[in-house]
């Protein structure tokens, strides 16, 4: 005979198959094959041909929306079960087959619910500390305050002078996450299928995607928009190497996401706004051949390639990137002679310091950190005296800075002076705020 199924409402687009384990106990149930009383329950899977219960992806933000709709069992795979357990107020049942939940709501069988995830959290993996890289202070510096305040960055350098090695040791130099961090971290995860099975992502995201990967995938989208690298990466590091040589609109996407700490994906079938505050650090070469200004090799990049490739980088881009820094090449004598640096673990400590400086600012508001500020914020929590306020309107004037790179700088300031230790911006945190500005020759 013919069974009929119909899921509603049905302007509601339906996708995946964590319908196939409700569809399979309503089917027993119409047929009388099963009794049992539905209310404050719900169920979810996947169903293999032998009645084992799969993988689903978003358990986590399920459990929750359960949860405000006054759900009190969440069955579902066992793989899933240590996300959903996140979730207080709710009991989750831990299923590896259709047949264990049948015994379970016969009596026969009862599952156990899983235990309350605690929620701890870790630091960023990482294998290369500051320790490991010879010279680059400068660089060093500027990653340190980008740590301390979750600013963006863009290295520039020719090509082995180490900007890449530097993006991921700065990895060692962020903080864990919070609880409502990791919470957050592993429902997107989640929902994008990024998670492996019984995993609670504890600590932050490095994503690198290569210069080659489409739009969708960095931006997020599909049939049924889901997120992509940019989203992947919220509340961790977004490392795009080659940056220039991304595609162009990739490049423009930005704008939003590093603007409001989301991006908004628009399809003909819905609209979707994905949470997208990550740190983001950049690298490029000077110049196509990667040559110029390096004092080993001469630049064969003609004057008109040059601008074509430094304006692949749009004046709305620059203006929200806080911290420029070029990265020359070392020389062969320092790495030769291998002088003890500074660890990561020595730095990291003082980036931790400043951040704990901002949680005690900001506590009752929704930013985590410096960098997170509005317009309307800055003016109430970054407030200058007369004198300075007009050095640093004098240097905007000189070097020609709009009102969201005024803004951008007034946020470094304040991150270097959290590092400092000092309850007030002075002229020299302004002063090394605006070196990371970039010269005109660059842009």
């Amino acid at each position: 005979h013919r069974v009929i199924v119909s899921l509603a409402p049905a302007d509601l687009k339906k996708e995946g198959a964590n319908f196939d384990l409700p569809i399979a106990l309503g089917y027993l149930a119409a047929y009388d094959a099963i009794a049992f009383a539905p209310e404050h329950r719900i169920f979810l899977g996947e169903l293999a041909l032998d009645g084992a219960l799969r993988l689903i992806k978003g358990a986590l933000p399920l459990a929750v929306a359960a949860k405000a709709a006054g759900i009190r069992e969440v069955f579902l795979p066992a793989q899933n079960a240590k996300e959903a357990a996140l979730v207080p107020g709710i009991n989750v049942y831990p299923a590896p087959s259709l047949a264990a939940v049948i015994a379970h709501l016969a009596g026969t069988a009862p599952i156990t619910p899983a235990e309350r995830t605690k929620i701890t959290s870790g630091a960023l993996a990482h294998t290369i500390d500051f320790a490991d890289i010879q010279g680059q202070i400068a660089a060093k510096r500027c990653l340190a305050i980008a740590a301390a305040g979750g600013h963006n960055v863009l290295m520039s350098g020719p090509p082995g002078a180490g900007k890449t090695i530097l993006a991921r040791a700065s990895a060692s130099l962020l903080p864990p996450l919070s609880p409502a961090e990791v919470f957050e971290v592993t429902a997107i995860h989640g929902v994008a299928g990024a998670l492996a099975q019984d995993t609670i992502l504890a600590a932050r995201p490095f994503r690198s995607p290569h210069h080659t990967a489409s739009y969708v995938s960095l931006v997020g989208g599909g049939a049924w928009p889901r997120p992509g690298e940019i989203t992947l990466a919220h509340r961790g590091v977004l490392f795009l190497d080659e940056f220039p040589e991304f595609e162009r609109r990739v490049i423009e996407a930005l704008r939003q996401p590093l603007e409001d700490g989301l991006i908004t994906v628009s399809r003909a079938k819905g609209t979707v706004q994905f949470p997208a505050r990550m740190m983001l650090i950049c690298a490029m070469n000077p110049c196509p051949c990667g040559n110029l200004g390096s004092q080993r090799k001469s630049c064969v990049c003609s004057q008109s390639q040059l601008f074509h490739y430094q304006r692949k980088i749009s004046g709305p881009i620059l203006d929200r990137i806080d911290l420029w820094v070029d990265v020359p090449e070392v020389p062969h004598e320092a790495l030769a002679a291998a002088k003890a640096q500074t660890p990561s673990a020595a730095v990291r400590k003082n980036v931790l310091a400043a951040r704990k400086r901002q949680q005690q600012r900001y506590r009752r508001t929704p930013f985590l950190t410096n960098s997170e500020l509005d317009v309307r914020n800055i003016n109430r929590h970054i407030a200058l005296p007369q004198t300075l306020s007009d050095f640093l309107q004098r240097a905007a004037s000189q070097l020609g800075l709009s009102a969201r790179a005024y803004h951008r700088v007034l946020k470094v300031s304040r991150t270097i002076a959290d590092m400092e230790g000092s309850e007030h911006i002075t002229q020299e945190h302004i002063s090394e705020a605006l070196q990371y500005r970039p010269r005109s020759e660059t842009i």
